[in-house]
């Protein structure tokens, strides 16, 4: 990657971002912490015990690798009132250490897909065990930002985030790109948080804050 100094604005704000998530995916190892000391990024204890707080059951949450639970960033369940089914691909924004993914595999079966896209090195290798711990197949993470995703148009009946795209420098382009990927009468399912006011300037600038949901 290029030198902080020489990188454009949004470019430096993921890089600031993807140093914090690198860190962040660290300390799981030890603590079992998320991002933000015992709370996952957007303010949910992301453990087990814990997960009926941010909408998901303990069943679906039970049959996965533990470290994919503890090392879970997000603020909600994008999966919670969707209609996916067998057979169907899904599309996980930002997948991180890939609990939504696994949770996706659950409702698509053997036949259907499920991609994640992170750029993070450290939580695609996370994913990717994960997912090699569960044996699936026909689940997969790639490299690339969410602005400009690596999957082909008209390919992806669900797109879903969660607690990802308020961390985006550009969040219009992220939906473009959304629309992009879906098939016809595909849906988009996000859980997200959003600012009732504008959030000041002086915060907007500050990077130690770019990787804790203020961008």
């Amino acid at each position: 990657m290029s030198n902080a100094a020489t990188l454009d604005p949004q470019d430096k704000v993921r890089a600031e971002v993807s140093k914090t998530y690198a860190r962040a995916i660290e300390r799981t190892k030890s603590d079992g912490a998320g991002c933000c000391g015992q709370t996952s990024c957007c303010g949910a204890k992301a453990e087990t015990a814990n997960v009926e707080a941010i909408g998901y059951s303990v069943d679906e949450v039970a049959a996965l690798p533990a470290d994919a639970v503890v090392s879970s960033f997000g603020c909600g369940n994008p999966l919670a009132f969707s209609g996916v089914k067998d057979g169907e691909t899904v599309l996980d924004l930002g997948s991180g250490a890939g609990m939504d993914l696994l949770i996706a595999r659950q409702r698509v079966g053997e036949s259907g897909r499920v991609i994640g896209i992170d750029m993070t090195d450290a939580m695609i290798e996370r994913a990717r065990m994960n997912i090699v711990a569960k044996g699936y197949t026909n689940v997969e993470v790639r490299k690339g930002i969410i602005e400009e995703m690596p999957v082909d148009s008209g390919t992806v009946d669900w797109v879903i985030s969660n607690c990802v795209i308020n961390l985006s420098p550009d969040k219009p382009r992220v939906f473009s790109e959304m629309w992009r990927v879906l098939k016809d009468h595909g849906r988009i399912l996000v859980s997200d948080i959003v600012s009732e006011r504008d959030v000041p300037p002086h915060l907007k600038v500050n990077p130690r804050l770019w990787g804790e949901c203020l961008v």
